[in-house]
């Protein structure tokens, strides 16, 4: 005797379980070293900025050869340590604008201010966006 189906249960979808071979397992750590590669490529490039310029998330991510990781980018700077000598801080959106909230966005302003960048209303000045090319 069979077991008789039910319409209802003609469209349920189980799901596979995959297994993970060992090329998978090759390629999470490719990446862990491609992310660790990309965050030292972005530390050295934010380090660049001149005093008195800013950089825009996407412009860091273009430079470092990963144009469409501003994101990534966001979320290393907001990673670093609350002591960190990078200038963090020269790092804003592509509206030239700050991007940080909950407090931060004042500590930044203060930042920038004190290295001579000038706001118009919330935007930065564009004579202060860094023009910087990838070699």
């Amino acid at each position: 005797m069979g077991v008789k189906k039910k319409s209802s249960n003609q469209n349920i979808k189980i799901p596979r379980l995959r297994l993970r071979t060992q090329s998978e397992g090759t390629r999470v750590t490719n990446q862990a070293e491609r992310s660790a590669d990309m965050q030292q490529r972005i530390w050295q490039t934010v380090a660049m900025i001149p005093t008195g310029k800013v950089a825009t998330y996407g412009q860091i991510a273009s430079l470092i050869g990963f144009p469409a990781h501003s994101r990534f980018v966001g979320t290393t700077l907001r990673q670093l340590p609350k002591h960190t000598k990078l200038p963090w801080f020269r790092v804003v959106n592509s509206s030239l604008r700050i991007s940080l909230r909950g407090g931060g966005e004042k500590l930044q302003r203060h930042l920038l201010e004190a290295d001579n960048i000038t706001f118009i209303g919330e935007r930065i000045a564009k004579a202060h966006k860094w023009e910087a090319t990838a070699s």
